[in-house]
């Protein structure tokens, strides 16, 4: 019984590596806490479901038409809300705020538009696989495989590509990456980018699992932005490691305790560790001026 737990976990890590990198991607690179996130989460989830339920989509067409419109308004958060404040040199603070209050007017705005009541994206009862005493049901099975696949593929462009050496030098250091002669704006333009892909594949593999309501945005991101911690802040690829660890965690929690201790467990964990090991488990020290 235990090894369901820990597949559970690890699907479940899957999708919190793939939030935890499109949070990752903004505040490693522009030191944005960018809670809007929260806000840019149920906006693809309703998308997904909007286009499935009412439009009448297939599955596949209907996520691919949420990524792309979750794309443009996480690129929107970055052309209205960030970039104006920082060409008036405000400070990161003034930023989280606005970022607050972007997510704030995302879902309040996705509320009066849908409604507060919990929606499914698909009602059918599905036919699980089966291996000996383990169960893993057909969203589990999407979300492992697409969620793999696509971790894979960001690890590989991060690590081979003119593009993820970019992405690294605007992480380590942004004022020698723009006296270097790099365009800072076109590459913060393809970062939020691409984190509107991962928290948009990441919300439509959940709801397709769990259903969804507009306030479920900020408890999943609080999940990825421990996920972000525990791996180790400042890289990428921890993300995949902390969301691995947390969600195998979450899972054995309610495997021996009950589901209403995941919270506590997880942020005990995740104490401990800032006292122990600030950097988190992969992390590397980083140098203050």
């Amino acid at each position: 019984m235990i090894w369901q737990f820990v597949v559970n976990g690890l699907i479940t890590g899957i999708l919190y590596s793939l939030l935890a990198i499109g949070f990752a991607l903004v505040y490693n690179t522009t030191r944005i806490f960018h809670i809007a996130a929260a806000g840019i989460y149920v906006f693809a989830a309703y998308m997904f479901w909007f286009f499935v339920a009412k439009a009448g989509l297939p599955i596949i067409f209907a996520s691919l038409v949420a990524i792309a419109l979750t794309m443009l308004l996480s690129l929107l958060s970055e052309t209205c809300v960030y970039r104006p404040l920082k060409n008036k040199n405000a400070s990161l603070n003034v930023a989280m705020i606005a970022s607050i209050g972007a997510m704030t007017v995302i879902i309040n705005t996705i509320a009066m538009c849908f409604g507060n009541e919990t929606k499914v994206v698909e009602s059918a009862i599905l036919q699980p696989l089966a291996f000996g005493d383990i169960i893993v049901t057909t969203p589990q099975k999407y979300q492992a495989l697409v969620g793999a696949a696509v971790l894979a593929l960001f690890m590989f462009t991060l690590q081979r590509t003119n593009w993820g050496l970019r992405l690294r030098a605007l992480s380590a250091d942004e004022t020698l990456f723009e006296t270097l002669g790099y365009d800072t704006k076109a590459t913060r333009v393809l970062v939020f980018l691409v984190s509107g892909a991962f928290i948009a594949i990441a919300s439509c593999l959940t709801v397709y699992d769990v259903g969804l309501d507009p306030n479920m945005g900020m408890s999943v991101l609080i999940s990825a932005i421990v996920a972000m911690i525990i791996g180790g802040v400042g890289k990428f690829s921890t993300c995949i490691l902390g969301g691995l660890t947390l969600g195998v965690l979450q899972s054995l929690t309610v495997y021996h305790f009950a589901s209403n201790w995941q919270n506590a467990v997880t942020f005990l964990v995740l104490l401990i560790l800032l006292f122990l090991r600030p950097q988190g488990i992969a992390g590397y020290k980083q140098r203050t001026v």
